[in-house]
């Protein structure tokens, strides 16, 4: 019998059952999502009674005028939020090198928060904030609460990218006798190139997707393309709810595996 080398810790498939419960938790979290999908060509407008193949329900959902309002609201507010949170999140991950190593941890543990703090915690709080500022609900207080909490998420890809750096690089610009801005411009911003763009989708993608900050902030005027959805289905459950949540999903898993991919490259 060959026995396992010294120092080996033990494969997940070697417990028992791991194969079926694997299935069973990925048909559990897919499942649903292949039925969103299935029946967003269902050509009866109830959802769970198939009655044929159909793109009407696209056509309906891409002709909607208020779906393309909320959809504008949800462009505008995720692009201006990506790009604040990304332009904090870089001067963060620079700025917080030069911190004593107990500083260090204690504000990227303090800027981290809102990975770790429920959602709908952020959102009462925020929405406290505002009312107390008495600033008006609506895009542009979607938008504020949005860069808050996509800092982290912006945060995380440049972090990592920016560990890969060596850092004898900036040592051998100043050497050259390029002052900061320019070892910034041509030599901090092309290493973190893959970084940024990583977390700028990463963030874009949250921005995008967030419902329940989103649904306690919108004021007139201010429906994201989530709170519609979920507008539409206090009424009823149709497949055009089906085609534009598959919609969304299209997006949301093609912008993620963009920023998955960018952030593993080299260079």
């Amino acid at each position: 019998m060959s026995r396992r080398p010294r120092g080996t810790g033990e494969s997940l498939k070697d417990f028992p059952l791991f194969g079926a419960i694997s299935a069973v938790v990925f048909a559990f979290l897919y499942m649903p999502l292949v039925f969103v999908v299935g029946y967003s060509f269902n050509a009866n407008r109830v959802v769970t009674v198939w009655k044929g193949f159909t793109l009407d329900w696209y056509l309906e959902v891409l002709q909607n005028d208020d779906i393309q309002r909320a959809l504008m609201n949800s462009l505008r507010v995720a692009v201006v939020a990506t790009a604040l949170s990304v332009v904090l999140a870089l001067g963060l991950a620079i700025g917080l090198l030069r911190l004593a190593r107990s500083g260090n941890s204690f504000a990227w543990a303090l800027i981290g928060a809102p990975l770790i703090i429920p959602e709908i915690v952020f959102a009462i709080g925020t929405l406290s904030l505002f009312v107390q500022m008495r600033m008006p609900l609506g895009v542009n207080a979607i938008t504020l609460a949005h860069t808050a909490f996509c800092i982290p998420f912006a945060l995380l890809p440049i972090r990592a990218r920016l560990k890969s750096v060596d850092l004898s690089v900036y040592e051998a610009a100043a050497d050259l006798g390029a002052n900061e801005w320019r070892i910034f411009r041509r030599v901090t911003l092309p290493l973190l190139a893959p970084g940024v763009v990583a977390g700028a989708l990463l963030a874009f993608i949250i921005s995008l997707d967030d419902f329940i900050v989103s649904y306690f902030l919108a004021g007139p005027g201010g429906t994201t393309l989530p709170v519609y959805i979920f507008g539409m289905i206090r009424n009823a459950i149709t497949p055009g709810v089906n085609a534009l949540s598959t919609l969304l999903l299209l997006v949301s898993v093609l912008i993620v595996s963009i920023s998955y991919y960018t952030s593993r490259r080299k260079r």
